[in-house]
């Protein structure tokens, strides 16, 4: 989104991909782009490699169905996005940032078809998790701030089953080395992770969302 004022104050105008030579003319701008404002956008498409009805997303979406019978293909325009197999942001997850997923249940091992999305924030500040043993903040404990690929290695515990997120987003892995099915979760407390339509599920190495996720 680009405006015509500082601060992004002003007449505005939103900008996709694509070039714009003499982009006062061709908008009707007035003024010279004085401030600049990155919208996240996905784009969703019934079909494989971008075929079919499509549906532009810019905020969080919990029922897919309402835009489109199907979503087979996707393109992230800008920002990062997590997309769930279910309804209401359940079951399995992915994470996705910009770029052209032409048949993103092949390329990501998804089974089904994404039924609801998430836009994630982009968090400039601190990152803060505390990590917990077993359910309901119970067992042996830990707080983060950085990412880690094994918590076995690094805190010598078995599993993480819930967990407190203080500050920043942040990526779960049922594996180390951040592999494996993975859970967004962003700041709140998670008692139970079967709550979120993982059932059965433990994790075993996290990843702050930052900047160069993008």
């Amino acid at each position: 989104m680009v405006y015509d004022r500082n601060n992004y104050m002003g007449n505005q105008f939103f900008m996709r991909r694509g070039e714009y030579s003499d982009y006062m003319s061709m908008m009707g701008m007035r003024e010279n782009i004085k401030s600049c404002r990155m919208i996240p956008m996905i784009t969703f498409y019934e079909e494989k490699n971008f075929q079919g009805r499509s549906y532009e997303c810019m905020n969080d979406c919990s029922d897919m169905t309402s835009n489109l019978s199907r979503c087979q293909s996707c393109r992230v325009e800008s920002g990062c996005f997590m997309v769930y197999d279910r309804n209401n942001y359940m079951g399995n997850q992915c994470f996705m940032k910009r770029g052209e997923y032409s048949d993103y249940m092949s390329m990501m091992g998804m089974r089904d078809c994404i039924k609801s999305c998430r836009m994630i924030p982009m968090h400039r500040g601190q990152f803060r998790m505390k990590i917990y043993e077993r359910e309901n903040f119970g067992g042996q404990s830990h707080e983060m701030m950085e990412d880690c690929d094994n918590i076995m290695d690094r805190y010598r515990m078995n599993e993480c089953q819930s967990c407190n997120v203080m500050d920043g987003h942040w990526l779960m892995y049922e594996q180390p080395q951040f592999r494996g099915k993975m859970m967004y979760m962003r700041p709140g407390e998670y008692r139970n992770f079967m709550d979120m339509g993982m059932s059965n599920q433990k994790f075993m190495s996290m990843r702050r969302i930052t900047d160069s996720c993008n």
